[in-house]
């Protein structure tokens, strides 16, 4: 059985959590200082307890195990009663340890005492206004989510896992068409030992610096890079993939009608490419989605789809719809881009769907399609047909080239009925 947190008596928080800078205890405010001072248990990274003086801070120090989200309610219930302070590296409740205190024990037991954040520091140095800055964390995190922030004149701020970072960032740049950007690197902010530097990604010569570091990146994109926007359609040069890719206007509109929010998670079935997949999480860092691909090779280059235009969080999973889905989280919204005709798919996808969730298919076949029409008939939704056509070369001249026209199927389903499915299951 889990231990319970520490009590918080008379209203008082049971934790203080402490943010402290790479300035140390002289950067610390009085109410900081006074906190640290006062308690009886200081738990910290080791680079945060060897910032604070024993002789200021006489209480006992404990250094957070790894990983350290499960230890978190066990290690502060064995000091239940005593007054404990928690460190953090600036602000607790930005990329903190203040998050995780947070979910695990709940805001009324914490009290949180901010230190200017690393992002607060750095813009501060560089003339960027923090709300016009977007922030990109590698702490424990693959380098290639960076590359879903790159477009071109933006200014990013990427929290470096370690001295290695910025040679990882200029790497990332170069490989993806962002060669041109500017990188700085500011070291130690905030400590009499701050210190940076500067180049151009192309040019990248510096050795790996300090561990404490944030990059700063003005995006230029290279003479002749593909241009990748922020709004679902990218081009279909964007992909790796064998032909089976849900083409770039039906895709805008496939994506249209899934309407992603933050937070939401789709499942993607019959991922083919995973462009669907890749662009409903590009709308926004928090946005999830599972790929089901029952070609195994398919499903590898999702992957690599994902890693290289940034969300590389994207959950590939290999198999065949309908088993394939049985475990997985509960879904916002589907989307069916093969196998329909599979006994059972549609079912299994509407059965997992809570009300209000929205279920999207598409299919170029006339099986698919009666299949679609008789759901679209005891359910409701829209059926529509989407046709596109290029202008193509035709001897001296130009005419237009039809695709197979694809016939789609969109339902939001009723919060009754998301209710009657889950007494079913």
């Amino acid at each position: 059985m889990t231990p319970a947190p520490p009590a918080s008596p008379a209203g008082i928080p049971a934790v203080t959590v402490v943010g402290i800078g790479a300035d140390g205890w002289a950067g610390l405010p009085a109410a900081s200082r006074a906190a640290l001072t006062d308690a009886e248990v200081v738990i910290g990274g080791p680079r945060q307890l060897d910032l604070v003086p024993a002789d200021a801070c006489p209480g006992d120090r404990l250094a957070w195990p790894s990983p350290l989200r499960p230890a978190v309610r066990g290690l502060l219930a064995e000091h239940a009663g005593r007054r404990v302070a928690v460190l953090a590296s600036g602000d607790p409740m930005f990329y903190g340890v203040g998050r995780a205190l947070t979910e695990e024990l709940g805001a009324a037991t914490l009290r949180v005492l901010p230190h200017p954040s690393s992002v607060s520091l750095a813009c501060a140095r560089l003339g960027w206004p923090v709300e016009d800055t977007e922030v990109v964390t590698l702490v424990g995190r693959p380098a290639a989510r960076l590359a879903a922030a790159l477009h071109d004149g933006r200014r990013l701020l990427v929290l470096s896992a370690g001295a290695a970072t910025p040679g990882e960032v200029a790497a990332l740049l170069r490989d993806r068409g962002f060669g041109p950007s500017r990188m700085r690197v500011l070291e130690q902010l905030g400590s009499a030992r701050e210190s940076s530097y500067e180049g151009v990604a192309d040019a990248w010569s510096h050795p790996p610096g300090d561990p404490l570091n944030v990059v700063a990146v003005e995006c230029r994109r290279a003479p002749g890079a593909l241009r990748l926007g922020a709004a679902p359609g990218l081009p279909d040069g964007a992909y790796e993939s064998d032909g089976q890719l849900t083409k770039r206007h039906v895709r805008a509109a496939t994506l249209a009608v899934l309407a992603p929010t933050p937070g939401e998670l789709l499942w993607d079935v019959g991922g083919g490419s995973g462009s669907i997949g890749v662009e409903w999480m590009r709308t926004h860092p928090s946005c999830r989605a599972v790929t089901v691909e029952k070609n195994a090779v398919r499903a590898q280059r999702i992957a690599r789809n994902a890693d290289r235009l940034g969300v590389p969080g994207l959950r590939v999973v290999t198999g065949s719809a309908p088993a394939a889905l049985a475990g997985l989280p509960t879904p916002d919204a589907v989307f069916i881009g093969g196998g329909l005709t599979a006994p059972g798919l549609l079912d299994a996808c509407w059965a997992a769907l809570p009300g209000g969730g929205r279920l999207v298919a598409n299919t170029v076949t006339l099986e698919s399609e009666a299949l679609l029409t008789e759901w679209y008939r005891r359910h409701g939704g829209e059926l529509v047909r989407l046709a596109v056509a290029q202008a193509v070369p035709v001897g001296g001249f130009t005419g237009w080239r039809q695709a197979m026209p694809v016939t789609q199927w969109s339902v939001t389903k009723a919060a009754e009925q998301g209710d009657r499915g889950d007494q079913e299951r």
